[in-house]
């Protein structure tokens, strides 16, 4: 059994015509694994019911008082552009503090069953940084989640892999300073947003390890990395907790980056996380092409049952 926090909400953060982060991302993913035969196996949960001052207590940890006050402000006043890509809608702000209600119910699911969660929500949250919203991403899902764990018995030390296509520079920048988190991501460079390029540059704490990938990388490319890089990263960290920024804009057919990954590889990607840990939990980022990515995350699913 897998649990699997989903809520149709998740659609009403409406980016507007012709834009790839787009409600149809989540019911691509609903529908395929309706299909599957073991869709029994799955645990349907929906995100506990957003307490505002419970919610932003965990954000504000995170994020600026400007950073939360402008997401509001724009939702309230029906929508707009935070920035050039990232446009929202007037319910674009509940729903992203429901979005942190499942991620950190996420984080609850894997520590309470010692089993994988996966969260199937939406904005992503892992270019956002302690003041700006940015590549589609408002609230930093990933390091909410991950200081969420630090406040619970027996977590200790949290890892976060991001194995979107993109850099988490809101990511990093975020958790870089905290000794107790570690983040790894690996992701095409030159790409959108242009960092992660110094794989030399471990941070203070050595926590930070950026893998930048060249355009055309396959599935060879990135079992060389995760052999190599990857695994002796974490197996030094020895998390008590693994996050996932489960991104899967790295497919071939994605129509926002370069690399050459096939649905069936997050087969032997999502094998390396089981060895991390059997109990790892999983959030979604990118991947905008609808039928790769609907297929990417059965493949996530199906090899962690």
């Amino acid at each position: 059994m897998i649990s699997l926090i989903y809520s149709p909400e998740f659609l009403e953060h409406n980016t507007g015509y012709g834009h790839p982060e787009k409600a149809k991302r989540l019911t691509a993913i609903v529908e395929a694994l309706k299909e599957v035969e073991w869709h029994e196996q799955i645990d349907w949960q929906l995100p506990t019911a957003v307490q505002p001052k419970k919610i932003l207590a965990h954000i504000q940890k995170i994020h600026t008082p400007e950073h939360i006050e402008r997401i509001k402000q724009v939702a309230s006043n029906g929508g707009g552009y935070l920035d050039a890509d990232t446009p929202i809608s007037e319910r674009s702000y509940d729903v992203a503090l429901l979005a942190v209600s499942a991620w950190l119910d996420g984080v609850d699911r894997v520590i309470e069953n010692n089993s994988p969660a996966f969260v199937l929500a939406r904005p992503p949250g892992h270019h956002a940084t302690h003041n700006t919203a940015m590549g589609f991403c408002l609230f930093s899902n990933a390091a909410i989640a991950a200081n969420y764990a630090l406040t619970k018995p027996n977590i200790k030390r949290v890892g976060i892999l991001d194995w979107d296509v993109h850099h988490g520079n809101g990511t990093e920048a975020i958790v870089q300073d905290n000794p107790q988190i570690a983040y790894c991501s690996l992701h095409q460079h030159p790409c959108y947003p242009g960092t992660g390029s110094n794989q030399n540059a471990h941070g203070k704490h050595q926590n930070i390890l950026n893998l930048p990938m060249k355009a055309g990388s396959t599935i060879s490319n990135y079992q060389q990395v995760f052999e190599q890089e990857v695994m002796p990263f974490f197996q030094n960290w020895q998390p008590d907790l693994l996050i996932v920024s489960a991104g899967y804009d790295a497919n071939h057919d994605d129509p926002l980056a370069g690399i050459s990954l096939q649905p069936a590889d997050y087969i032997l990607l999502t094998k390396y996380v089981l060895k991390i840990t059997n109990s790892p939990l999983f959030g979604l980022e990118g991947g905008y092409h609808l039928e790769a990515l609907a297929q990417s995350v059965v493949a996530t699913l199906n090899t962690c049952l």
